[in-house]
Parts: structure tokens; C-alpha cells; sequence
């Protein structure tokens, strides 16, 4: 006879290893450090602030 396994709990551990590769996918494909974003703002900033210099009052 084999060994009882409660069903459940293996469920439960499947989706929480699927889950976690998901989490680190995900960390990889979006996370960015806070310095990246940090850089983005200014640059961002200092587009903004050029765009505005060029623009012609009326």
C-alpha cells in the first residue's frame, strides 16, 4: 500500500511554487532600481524643462 498524501496540501504547495516563479518573472521583467528611477525622473525633468524654454508666448 502506498503512502497517504493529503491532496490539499500539494495544491497548496504547487500554486506556491508556480506563484513564486511567477514573483521572480515579474521582478526580472518590471522591477527597476531606485536609482534607474531616480534617472528616468530627472530626465524626464529635464526634458520637460527644455520643451518648456521652447515654447513661443503669444
Amino acid at each position: 500500500m502506498g503512502d497517504i498524501i493529503n491532496l490539499n496540501r500539494v495544491r497548496k504547495d504547487r500554486a506556491q511554487t508556480e506563484a513564486r516563479a511567477r514573483a521572480a518573472t515579474n521582478r526580472v521583467v518590471h522591477g527597476r532600481t531606485k536609482a534607474e528611477k531616480q534617472a528616468a525622473a530627472k530626465t524626464r525633468e529635464r526634458a520637460e524643462k527644455h520643451l518648456d524654454g521652447q515654447k513661443l508666448e503669444d
